[in-house]
């Protein structure tokens, strides 16, 4: 098969590349950054395609004589100065790669969205697909990407084929960027330069391994339902239990403080107030603040059902991250 993957040069999309390359694929990789491409230059299979989500001609030319694509493009940022660009790439971008995919003839498109435009945990019930979302979007980033997976549902009634993924907090080997926060965390934490929890760290999250959210994206490809979306993720654990988990696995303690969330809102006004005069991104912006106040444990039982997903418990992505992290020090 021929694939167009956008965002190849990204933290998913990097790992997607390498695994359809293995299988014999060949990958059209859109890409921005000429610094960022030169992993994937050298593997063989792959085509570089420079281009960007706003550049209609350049998604034209990429996605040519391509069987079907994999859009993980997005501005996953926690934060910029002009709003509106989270909803430039996440939302025009989606509908200018899933119109340049129909006009090529490309069978299908698998959607990356995210787990941030799920509903959070209420009653104590893990949130599926389709539970009713009664609060609003904390972030542009998910509010986008919850437009963006309106248009691929309406799309996919007039007949496209656009199968959306919604992987939740992923980790694991890889590319050190803002999409792999939680690796970065974890790699602080075992330099014993992370040592905060947001309130009393028993706000529950979701947990994936890299290896998994790609498996999740090949199985949709290949028998996801169009118009439909699928959770990819993992293990549901508070901060509390990943980082005894964490500690566990490698054997370093490190005293963690427990922040009251006020206090988290407060000094998280402070950095977006700064960030809006200077440019420079905060640490944390009061957004993030807010969904610590909500568990968001999730359910993947559609996602084992309709897909065969099956993602490895949480020590054990941990043990393989640690590991992983002690080798490329």
């Amino acid at each position: 098969m021929k694939y167009l993957i956008t965002g190849a040069t990204g933290y998913i999309g990097t790992q997607l590349t390498k695994r359809l390359i293995a299988e014999g694929h060949t990958v059209h990789a859109l890409y921005r950054s000429e610094s960022k491409a030169k992993e994937l230059r050298a593997l063989p299979g792959v085509v570089m395609q420079k281009g960007d989500l706003l550049d209609k001609p350049s998604l034209e030319a990429a996605v040519a004589g391509c069987d079907a694509v994999f859009h993980v493009a997005a501005f996953a940022k926690p934060w910029d100065k002009n709003p509106q660009i989270f909803y430039d790439y996440n939302l025009d971008g989606a509908v200018n790669v899933f119109e340049a995919a129909q006009v090529a003839g490309a069978k299908r498109v698998v959607f990356t969205s995210t787990a941030g435009t799920i509903s959070p945990t209420a009653g104590g019930v893990p949130s599926e697909e389709a539970t009713l979302r009664t609060v609003d979007y904390f972030t542009d980033y998910d509010r986008s990407k919850a437009q963006a997976e309106a248009v691929a549902v309406a799309m996919s009634s007039k007949g496209m084929e656009i199968v959306t993924v919604n992987p939740s907090r992923v980790y694991g080997p890889g590319l050190l960027s803002d999409s792999n926060g939680v690796t970065r965390m974890v790699k602080m934490y075992l330099e014993g330069k992370f040592r905060l929890l947001p309130g009393d760290g028993n706000s529950i999250g979701n947990y994936v391994f890299i290896d998994d959210v790609v498996e999740g994206h090949l199985a949709a490809m290949k028998q996801g339902k169009a118009g439909e979306r699928y959770i990819l993720g993992g293990s549901n654990a508070s901060f509390n239990s990943f980082f005894l988990t964490l500690s566990d696995l490698s054997g370093k303690e490190v005293r963690m403080l427990k922040v009251p969330l006020p206090v988290m809102k407060v000094a998280a006004h402070f950095m977006e107030m700064r960030a809006n005069l200077t440019g420079k991104p905060p640490v944390l912006t009061p957004p993030w603040v807010k969904r610590f106040h909500y568990d968001w444990e999730l359910s993947i039982e559609k996602a084992k059902r309709e897909l065969g997903y099956e993602p490895l418990p949480l020590e054990h992505g941990l043990a393989k991250t640690v590991n992983w992290l002690e080798k490329v020090g």
